[in-house]
């Protein structure tokens, strides 16, 4: 399995704990809250659905909603499938919600981790917010080092390019010391002082909008006719 697929299985069973969804939500979802899966397809989505269901983390059902079943016999389209995370789903998802390992720190990899945040434990956030903070910062003393080197044979543009790639890479550690000084004093981002996961925003969806600065959601308004 390739690393983009496992970070999409995650966020579909995190997704599915929250409550069953038909396909178009599940996209709409993971378009609007997961910005790192903003130009993925349903020929993505799909599949994995799919792989999901014969493991046995998810079943299907047919939409029960008064719209898919006017839907079916005046338009001659399938009802919408429903999607409901299995007893084995849940706890699969919480043995990938507890791994601190080296891919918990990568770049699309953290951000779909910290969209569920609210679902994991304080001790696992406090492990993998300080594992992207270490690598950040082998990143940043890398790209000071080319900077150095490399500085006299930039021309202006290359140079300014470089500069600005920096402090992308520092604010984000000074953004990760903020969240891992909040963790430590036991805080969640609500700041209620509580032991257990941190409280979820429900006005922008369970697990939340990652808090990227210049990252604007754009709704799907396409339609789903048949899952």
């Amino acid at each position: 399995m390739s690393r983009r697929s496992g970070i999409l299985e995650f966020a579909v069973l995190g997704l599915l704990r929250e409550s069953p969804m038909h396909g178009y939500e599940l996209r709409k979802r993971l378009n609007t809250s997961l910005g790192v899966f903003r130009a993925f397809s349903y020929g993505t989505l799909y599949p994995c659905l799919k792989t999901l269901v014969a493991n046995g983390w998810l079943i299907e059902e047919p939409g029960n909603t008064s719209e898919d079943a006017l839907a079916a016999p005046l338009t001659g389209r399938r009802a919408k499938i429903v999607y409901r995370l299995t007893a084995e789903g849940k706890e699969h998802f919480e043995q990938l919600l507890s791994q601190t390992g080296p891919d918990a720190y990568e770049d699309e990899t953290f951000a779909a981790r910290f969209a569920f945040f609210g679902q994991t434990s304080r001790d696992v956030r406090m492990r993998v917010l300080e594992g992207r903070r270490s690598r950040l910062e082998e990143r940043l003393e890398k790209m000071r080092a080319s900077l150095a080197r490399t500085r006299e044979r930039l021309d202006d543009y290359t140079l300014e390019l470089q500069r600005h790639g920096m402090e992308s890479v520092e604010r984000e550690v000074r953004w990760l010391n903020e969240l891992i000084e909040s963790e430590r004093a036991g805080r969640d981002l609500r700041g209620s002082a509580t032991g257990g996961p941190a409280q979820q925003d429900t006005t922008s969806g369970a697990s939340g909008d990652l808090p990227r600065p210049g990252d604007t959601s754009r709704p799907d308004s396409s339609d789903d006719t048949a899952t």
